[in-house]
């Protein structure tokens, strides 16, 4: 089988390009055999092979990786690894299922702090929790106080905030309410990719720039780069998106590329301007028409905005200047002080979702299991992900997989062009109906 589309790193990552730089891991050279095979190096895959090699201590696992560790989506998201979802419902059974999300949630944010602790890995790492934003009264009335009232039910602590006093926390008189949770991680997540690659169990063998170019799927795994070749009787799948490429998950999930722009630091007179000391992070109540934004450790200020359908998982030439443009107009309407704060970085990662919201979790053929689709949630899904899925390869008595496997399949998608067309109405619908928002 041949991969006719692989990823590909422009160089623009701009948590990553605030890092000293790294030197990656040698690619894939000669031919290769292992006990067993991890595809993609992000949250899913690094999770999957330090699981494996936990389960598996005597056994030989090889991650193969196309580019390099935290230059992917993984590394190029928001920098928040959530621990609620975004949105619960209020019956009984929607309830448990937060509950359920939750759980596996927090095991994932556990596992990353202990790995982070031991191994020192300097990522920003903060327990700084969010704020969910609403910008109008429709926003705050429709979503905020639902949100409120379930986690209310759900029995877990917050704050409403308003104002005045929203005002002083962020630092921006734009937004009218949040609810404020403190479970959520904030982190440069390059820098968080990378360390978790560069600490790697020793009976794991990660290659770098190392796109698999064909696969054969006889007698176990066989996968095939441009320099060399890895054998072995089984496989974890946690290339995402691109998965579709091997054959897995076809007509199951929906590409989208979304762009984050980041300053230079604030200096010390913007900053006396500014008035904000702590970092923090906010979620807006709708993804399409509100911004995700941060203030990190480091002084400077992230807006990502603006999601597109991208079938494809290609951009367009040029589109970094228009985004570059665009993002600093948003940043000016919210901080109408800091006018002369530039972003010093554009960037832009793919987004793989579901249709229902389901993860793509399980086995998925002899000897191959699957740890794909987060569903814009990949610090923790993915991670929960990869590990649920090499403890249910080993046969690792779990009872956090059922847990997993409640989430669901993703639904099968209507063929293309209709996809096309319905999914570029939907974008439309949600940013004109939810204009208040922007």
């Amino acid at each position: 089988m041949k991969i006719n589309r692989l990823p590909k790193d422009d160089k623009t990552n701009g948590w990553s390009a605030i890092l000293p730089p790294r030197t990656p891991r040698s690619k894939l050279t000669g031919d290769i055999k292992a006990d067993w095979l991890v595809l993609g190096a992000g949250y899913a895959g690094l999770a999957a092979a330090r699981r494996l090699a936990e389960n598996c201590p005597d056994e030989k696992i090889v991650l193969v990786e196309a580019g390099e560790a935290g230059e992917n989506a993984s590394g190029r998201n928001s920098g928040f690894a959530i621990d609620l979802p975004h949105n619960v419902g209020s019956s009984l059974d929607e309830l448990e299922g937060s509950h359920r999300f939750m759980r596996l949630a927090r095991m994932a944010i556990d596992h990353l702090e202990d790995v982070v602790t031991t191994h020192k890995i300097d990522c920003d790492w903060s327990r700084a929790g969010k704020y969910h934003t609403a910008v109008s009264p429709r926003g705050t009335r429709d979503v905020l106080e639902p949100f409120k009232a379930e986690l209310d039910a759900l029995g877990e602590p917050y704050e409403w905030i308003e104002g005045d006093a929203l005002r002083a926390r962020l630092g921006s008189p734009h937004f009218m309410a949040a609810v404020y949770t403190p479970g959520c991680i904030l982190m440069n997540p390059a820098a968080l990719t990378r360390g978790l690659a560069d600490t790697l169990p020793e009976n794991v063998s990660l290659y770098e720039n190392a796109p698999v170019i064909e696969a054969e799927f006889q007698n176990g795994v066989e996968f095939k780069t441009t320099e060399g070749s890895v054998r072995a009787p089984k496989l974890i799948m946690a290339a995402n998106g691109f998965s579709e490429q091997f054959g897995f998950h076809r007509q199951k999930f929906l590409h989208l590329v979304a762009h984050a722009s980041l300053t230079r630091p604030l200096n010390e007179q913007e900053r006396a301007i500014y008035g904000v000391n702590d970092p923090w992070g906010l979620t807006p109540v709708n993804a399409f028409a509100g911004i995700t934004m941060r203030y990190t450790n480091d002084h400077r200020i992230l807006i990502r905005h603006g999601l597109s359908y991208r079938p494809r998982q290609r951009l367009k030439p040029g589109e970094h200047d228009q985004v570059k443009r665009t993002h600093k107009q948003l940043f000016d309407q919210r901080f109408p002080g800091l006018a002369d704060v530039e972003m010093e970085h554009t960037w832009s990662g793919f987004v793989c979702l579901s249709r229902n919201g389901a993860p793509a979790f399980g086995r998925i053929g002899p000897n191959i299991w699957s740890a794909v689709c987060q569903n814009a949630v990949g610090v923790t899904k993915g991670t929960f992900g990869g590990i649920l899925a090499a403890d249910l390869a080993t046969g690792r008595d779990n009872p956090m997989i059922a847990d997993m496997e409640s989430l669901g399949e993703p639904d099968p998608l209507p063929p293309r062009p209709f996809l096309d067309f319905g999914v570029r109405a939907r974008f439309q619908w949600e940013l004109f109906a939810n204009r208040h928002e922007a």
